[in-house]
């Protein structure tokens, strides 16, 4: 059976970022399992999924705009130190949960100064063109339940 919108593939996968450091892999862990067409990944690389087979291994070349988006510069700003009361050491690296209009955001401290935080609101890959190793372990038809839900249940997908 091939990928298409509407299957459940489970795959093998390294992620790595333009000078070749590996972010993330499923390598000796459980496969990644996920409802194709249905934003469970990636934009990029469901698209260069369609069409294969359980067996097929790909090298795949996901550009920003079909990952994470173009950095945003609007997502960073400094805030005074105040709104940090209560922790005594914040250091560059740092995740907080930062209250926005949109609702709760993750940012990251990207700099420390006496006059302010600098912290940057964007998915820390926005902005960074990622390569993908995969090899497809299996595909199979989603059940109705799936596709409403728009997720993969059972072994390797959510619980409800």
């Amino acid at each position: 059976m091939q990928i298409a919108p509407n299957t459940v593939v489970s795959m093998h996968y390294t992620l790595t970022d333009e000078g070749g450091q590996t972010l993330d892999s499923s390598v000796g862990l459980e496969p990644l399992v996920f409802l194709s067409g249905a934003q469970n990944i990636i934009e990029g690389l469901d698209k260069a999924l369609q069409g294969k087979v359980a067996g097929d291994t790909l090298k795949v070349e996901v550009a920003p705009d079909e990952a994470y988006g173009p950095k945003r510069e609007e997502l960073i700003q400094v805030v005074p130190r105040e709104n940090f009361q209560g922790i005594d050491e914040i250091e560059v690296g740092m995740q907080f949960m930062a209250q926005t209009p949109m609702g709760q955001q993750p940012v990251m401290v990207i700099g420390v100064a006496d006059d302010g935080i600098e912290l940057d609101g964007n998915h820390p890959l926005a902005g960074k063109t990622l390569n993908f190793d995969v090899e497809v372990v299996s595909v199979r038809e989603a059940s109705a339940e799936e596709i409403q839900h728009g997720h993969v249940h059972g072994e390797g997908g959510h619980h409800h």
